[in-house]
């Protein structure tokens, strides 16, 4: 049996868990992470949901169903506060911790499981020797967004935010727990600074800002993290867990920002925001999960992956945004795909940040952005809308060899056409007249495409506002 092809986003496209901690144990990937709404109003609003994926087959997702509620924490048994990023360790007893911070308290909860995606259950918050909780000391520095590795019994938890601004606030933080998961042996100290205390420290423009994320690679300690421009995940190494850490580089940005291969290094190629995930060990491969924004806010987060480059030296090179993601290659160039998968989004107009009514792409409502119909849990596919004139979707990459023709699924009122490149910026290869339908329509079209193509660009031209459910590519 043919394998499911693997696609960015990796979950189905109802779905949204952001912050995505992947992990391996046994013989399957597991994702923990955030769980966003569809049309949310802030972050995090739902429980806790775990998916996994066999290692050999990552396009073939399992749901496992809600592994911890947000009531189940003793402080929150109204609700009010939401499950902020969480990450998971496989103990000294060889069970399962959950460790998370609520967003109304600053604190960091534990819960536990014998199994990666069972039923979790609170079991403390951490704490020193005295029995003090963390975050409620006087000397404390506000917990956020933990982070965990165990090695032997010895687990080593990572938490922290810092803004701009704000002197109060020093940095990443890092300590040891004891084998009972909760209790604080050694620290906390600060591991890599803040925005505010970054002079002369090598971390200089990309400072830590939020989401703590550990890893071990070799005899290398990876610090995972946001950096201060949001949009990017940066890391870390030293070959001690809490000192020496050195700036390694940025690992993604969700706005592709710094990819110079296809375009100029400071253009965006998609609405970036904040941005939060890890690397993780897949066979011979490394990836690294972060995740996207749709719905034209910050609050309807997906995750998506990408293979790491790796440098001469050893070290992660930056990943490019693609569509094949977790795939191990290119796209088959044959059938349909549903333009939910696009990892480039823009106009003429760039704009960095989902939402920045002080960008003229999104104070004129001109700009495109990806939705579905109905409400959170509600299983239908995504799509791309609110195309006008310039909009752009990008599709990266396809084994396009041989395509004899495309068949566009569109509706709206749109008078215009579409045109298709292979390149970004490129030249125009195929336009194709659109029209008025309140109905998804089906228009075909021939495709010659030049030798070694192997990306997509869909731009929109002309008037009104089109949507777009989907293309079908041929062969022969």
């Amino acid at each position: 049996m043919e394998k499911k092809q693997a696609v960015n986003p990796y979950l189905p496209s109802w779905e949204f868990v952001p912050d995505g901690e992947p992990h391996v144990f046994g013989e399957r990937v597991y994702i923990y992470g955030s769980h966003d709404f569809y049309n949310g109003d802030v972050f995090c609003m739902g429980d806790y949901v775990c998916w996994s994926a066999p290692v050999d087959e990552l396009g073939n997702w399992r749901y496992e169903g809600v592994i911890y509620g947000r009531q189940d924490d003793p402080e929150n048994k109204t609700g009010e506060g939401c499950l902020y990023a969480p990450d998971v360790t496989r103990g000294p007893d060889g069970r399962y911790y959950l460790y998370y911070a609520l967003s109304s308290r600053s604190l960091i909860s534990v819960a536990v499981c014998d199994q990666p995606a069972g039923k979790y259950e609170f079991l403390g918050y951490v704490h020193d020797k005295e029995g003090k909780r963390l975050g409620e000391r006087p000397e404390d520095e506000p917990q956020f967004d933990p982070g965990v590795l165990t090695e032997g019994d010895k687990t080593y938890l990572y938490t922290g935010f810092c803004g701009r601004g704000d002197k109060s606030r020093h940095g990443a933080m890092g300590m040891v727990l004891d084998t009972d998961m909760l209790t604080i042996t050694e620290g906390p100290v600060f591991v890599a600074p803040g925005c505010e205390y970054s002079e002369g420290t090598g971390f200089e423009g990309h400072e830590y800002f939020e989401a703590a994320s550990i890893r071990k690679k070799g005899d290398l300690y990876l610090f995972i993290y946001s950096s201060i421009v949001m949009h990017e995940l940066c890391y870390a190494w030293s070959r001690s867990p809490l000192s020496g850490f050195q700036y390694g580089g940025v690992l993604n940005s969700n706005a592709d920002i710094g990819i110079d291969t296809y375009k100029p290094a400071d253009l965006p190629a998609a609405y970036g925001a904040n941005n939060h995930g890890s690397v993780v060990n897949i066979g011979e491969d490394w990836y690294i999960f972060y995740h996207r924004h749709t719905n034209g806010t910050w609050f309807s987060r997906q995750g998506c992956a990408e293979k790491l480059p790796i440098r001469e030296d050893g070290f992660f090179g930056q990943a490019e945004l693609t569509s094949c993601g977790l795939n191990g290659g290119p796209l088959k160039g044959e059938g349909y795909y549903p333009s939910y998968i696009a990892c480039h989004l823009f106009t003429d107009q760039p704009v960095l940040y989902v939402g920045n009514s002080a960008e003229p792409a999104y104070s004129n409502g001109s700009f495109p952005k990806i939705v579905k119909e109905g409400w959170d849990g509600d299983r239908n596919e995504g799509y791309l809308t609110n195309l006008r004139d310039s909009a752009t979707a990008g599709f990266r990459y396809f084994n396009l060899e041989g395509v004899s023709g495309i068949t566009l699924t569109i509706r709206g009122y749109a008078y215009g056409s579409m045109e298709i490149r292979t390149m970004f910026g490129g030249p125009v290869i195929k336009e194709i007249p659109l029209h008025y339908s309140n109905i998804w329509a089906d228009i075909s079209a021939d495709l010659t495409l030049p030798e070694g193509a192997d990306t997509l660009y869909f731009t929109y031209r002309g008037a009104g506002m089109a949507s777009f459910k989907g293309f079908t590519l041929r062969k022969g």
